[in-house]
């Protein structure tokens, strides 16, 4: 045999094409994360101005005329409500503005992200500077003194979903990735939702009681953890039933490539860039970071939509799952089971 012939045998045209695939993983990856990370500036971040109505207009005025559009303010009636709206999370900071003073106080929530808080007081120190006043900073949900930075959430998540999507991956790798019934697409959300239940009890367990790097309810956060695992786990079974093997390459496209730089962890949306900014809330990762913060530092409020995000990909999921189960059962893809053979050799 030529050595054309040696290559042809060892790397098949199908071979080739996942490759080729992976490499374009890679480049989205490097895309992604460098688009959403490389240059994190603050854009229409949700504000609460606090200040006496005859100057309230105008404090909001000026402060929504800050270059760049790095701020949404808007008034708020006294710092009792500034401060609930940040435990709800309807603002990410409360200016509270004191005429007969040269200095200004500005509560943030240092809980929803570090990064967030702290561009936040560069901004309205810059601004108080160039007015010749001062600001004190006063954090009215800080994170725990054993998470600083307020990543474990995120890191928290990132591990779910990690957890996901190689559980549905080894499911898959064990007898072909597209089920070759029904029967056996339910054995495998069954085994997923098992997993699931036991991964969220233990990741909280970890993060909780263990390190005592997150605070807030373990049941909140355990019950958090198994809806992340199965959303995601749900969704790498359906992507495996709709395009096979490569269904594995989806997932890590949509979780990881896109999910994971838009979920608001090391930079929370209002730093981040219009695309991440946008789809973040709409995948598992942020969604289930943000739930997993409101867990630990806003008592449980604002989640009701994120819960709804996830439990979307979940019960999607096990639907595309069941569907593509029942196609192949009634020979709707006689090809498919020959083609994983032939990828396994």
């Amino acid at each position: 045999m030529t050595f054309l012939d040696e290559v042809k045998n060892a790397v098949t045209v199908r071979a080739a094409l996942l490759v080729i695939g992976v490499l374009g993983l890679m480049v989205a990856f490097i895309a992604s994360y460098a688009g959403a990370f490389h240059s994190p500036k603050p854009k229409d971040v949700p504000l609460g101005v606090v200040a006496p109505p005859q100057i309230s207009a105008q404090a909001v005025q000026r402060l929504n005329a800050v270059p760049g559009g790095a701020l949404d303010a808007r008034a708020v009636a006294d710092r009792a409500a500034a401060v609930k709206k940040l435990r709800e999370r309807d603002l990410d900071a409360a200016l509270i503005v004191d005429p007969a003073s040269t200095t200004d106080t500005l509560l943030v929530a240092s809980g929803g992200g570090a990064s967030l808080s702290g561009a936040v007081e560069l901004v309205m120190t810059t601004i108080e500077k160039a007015e010749q006043r001062t600001v004190r900073v006063v954090d009215v949900a800080p994170a725990d003194p054993k998470d600083t930075r307020g990543l474990s959430s995120f890191y928290l998540v990132v591990g779910w979903c990690v957890g996901g999507y190689l559980c549905a991956a080894i499911l898959a790798i064990s007898h072909g990735a597209r089920p070759a019934n029904v029967q056996r697409a339910v054995i495998r959300l069954a085994a997923l939702a098992v997993y699931a239940i036991a991964a969220g009890l233990l990741g909280a367990l970890i993060i909780g009681p263990v390190l005592g790097a997150l605070p807030g309810s373990y049941l909140g956060l355990a019950g958090l953890g198994a809806l992340i695992v199965f959303a995601v786990g749900a969704t790498t079974l359906a992507f495996q039933g709709l395009a096979g093997i490569v269904g594995i390459g989806l997932a890590i496209l949509v979780i990881v490539v896109l999910g994971n730089p838009s979920a608001g962890g090391a930079y929370p949306y209002p730093l981040l860039p219009p695309f991440w900014k946008a789809i973040g809330p709409a995948l598992p990762p942020g969604a289930g970071t943000w739930v997993a913060r409101s867990i630990a530092y806003f008592r449980g409020n604002a989640v009701t939509g994120p819960l709804l995000v996830l439990s979307a990909w979940a019960v999607g999921g096990a639907l595309v799952t069941m569907v593509m189960a029942v196609l192949r059962q009634r020979g709707e893809h006689p090809e498919d089971e020959a083609l994983e053979v032939g990828a396994r050799a």
